[in-house]
């Protein structure tokens, strides 16, 4: 077996401690909206589900209340305790996992749905590629991968610009510091858009929808396609 030493260490990225995942436990209306998204992806009773980058639980439990199967996934500690504190108090069962993207375990083709919600970028390009194959091998032909991101839209013509605005946009709705949002500026592997959407469809996905509604934030759905329709 090939030493390993030159893989992508995802802990190093962890970056949450209790401290800061309590900021993730605020109340607020993800129940909603975690559900509004789960029914527009049609789950239905009996659905493998994989939320990756799971943080807190609200998503993984709202898709467990509906009749899913659901793995929780999240490479912190931290939120993988608020997940299943989220669980037992809503009453559901969930599977967590301490993974990421590029150590989640999986069987081939298991997986009705993907979600993964702002991981993505705490990885390199080159690593991105990677966990998005991983994702592709985990899903069942025909099922569907839904990701947010933190992502840039447009070319690089005023970025402190784009900065300051996404920072001013997460200061007001999100109540995070300045300082928090220019770190991860500074420090994690944010990439365009279009870099994104390729990424995905040279990984084998139909991008069935890209939208980039608020500052910084991309959200795709993918399908995984069946034999008969793999070119």
């Amino acid at each position: 077996m090939l030493a390993r030493d030159w893989y992508y260490n995802e802990r190093r990225q962890i970056g949450l401690d209790t401290a800061v995942a309590s900021i993730y436990d605020r109340g607020d209306d993800r129940d909603l909206r975690a559900r509004a998204a789960l029914t527009m992806l049609g789950v239905q009773r009996g659905w493998r589900v994989a939320d990756i980058g799971c943080g807190n639980g609200v998503l993984a439990c709202e898709a467990a209340l509906m009749g899913a199967e659901v793995d929780a996934i999240d490479i912190s500690p931290a939120m993988l305790a608020l997940a299943e504190i989220q669980a037992r108090d809503r009453r559901v069962a969930i599977r967590t996992q301490s993974a990421g993207l590029l150590s989640f375990a999986y069987q081939p083709n298991s997986y009705d749905l993907v979600v993964s919600e702002f991981a993505l970028h705490h990885l390199p390009d080159f690593w991105k590629a990677v966990a998005l194959a991983r994702i592709f091998g985990a899903l069942k032909p025909g099922a569907s991968f839904f990701l947010r991101d933190i992502v840039f839209a447009s070319m690089p013509d005023g970025p402190e610009r784009d900065v300051e605005a996404w920072a001013d946009f997460n200061i007001k709705n999100h109540g995070f510091s300045r300082d928090s949002v220019v770190t991860h500026m500074r420090d994690e592997y944010s990439t365009f858009g279009w870099v994104i959407e390729r990424l995905l469809t040279d990984t084998g996905f139909t991008l069935v929808s890209a939208d980039y509604h608020a500052p910084l934030h991309g959200t795709y759905l993918l399908r995984k396609p069946k034999p008969a329709e793999q070119s």
